[in-house]
């Protein structure tokens, strides 16, 4: 997120904003998959605070990869991904709904277990993964698969009190604003039962 676009989203909508490096929150949110990968893991560009009546939370965050190179030689490549969360008054099992390609091969290999749905247009879409199969099929339930159906680019990943999407590249700050609604419709779309019982 750029610094500027960033802090002018922020004050407009009434959200904390703060662009430090911030290893404590990447360490606090270790539990989502995509925050445990590779070393010097930190967040940064750390958006919180009341979005829609939502609590929220927003940052980039920075992993790095040692490798060797052709020569060699170890390098550090780094990497960046953008992850927004509405926290929600449950505690929920991981779950996963990441779109069909390089992503869903990930779950694959980390997960060995992809929910299949009725809606068979959905499952070419999107790959489901979750130890409790009831859960998934709650959460995807047809308002939400709909919606989905109409946003494959959503990445989603629903662990502890967090429901995050979660992106492999940067976004910007409109990016993020925009996200964030949509992020609040995809909560809209889960049944309040979900949080009375869990």
């Amino acid at each position: 997120m750029d610094y500027a676009d960033t802090s002018e989203m922020a004050a407009r909508l009434g959200l904390r904003f703060d662009s430090a490096q911030n290893y404590v929150l990447a360490d606090d949110y270790a539990f989502l998959r995509p925050l445990t990968r590779g070393e010097n893991r930190y967040a940064f560009n750390v958006l919180s605070g009341k979005y829609q009546q939502s609590d929220v939370l927003a940052f980039d965050f920075h992993y790095e990869k040692p490798r060797k190179g052709s020569d060699n030689e170890l390098t550090n490549p780094h990497y960046y991904l953008t992850v927004i969360m509405v926290l929600v008054p449950a505690y929920f099992p991981e779950l996963q709904i990441v779109p069909e390609g390089l992503l869903s091969k990930i779950v694959e290999t980390v997960s060995g277990e992809d929910i299949k749905f009725e809606s068979a247009e959905f499952s070419r879409a999107f790959r489901v993964w979750s130890k409790d199969k009831r859960l998934a099929y709650d959460i995807c339930n047809p308002r939400l698969i709909e919606y989905l159906l109409e946003n494959r680019d959503l990445n989603i990943h629903i662990q502890n009190c967090t429901l995050a999407l979660v992106s492999e590249t940067p976004w910007s700050a409109k990016q993020v604003e925009s996200n964030l609604e949509r992020l609040n419709k995809i909560r809209s779309y889960l049944p309040d039962y979900l949080f009375t019982k869990a």
